[in-house]
């Protein structure tokens, strides 16, 4: 089975643009951009943290 590059690298991709624009809205000023620094920095966590609690799938 092969995958394409999208099916490989988008997830990651898709988290360090988070963390880029996280780390951006953090640096550029108060109000909005405290809300969108947190969700932003917050989605990868909350990724690395569903991923590690979840439980293996079965192969039966």
């Amino acid at each position: 089975m092969t995958r394409s590059t999208m099916q490989i690298w988008g997830a990651p991709l898709l988290l360090a643009v988070l963390t880029i624009v996280g780390l951006i809205a953090a640096l550029l000023g108060d109000g909005v951009w405290d809300l969108v620094s947190a969700v932003a920095l917050g989605a990868p966590v909350a990724a690395g943290a569903w991923y590690s609690l979840r439980r293996p799938r079965s192969r039966a």
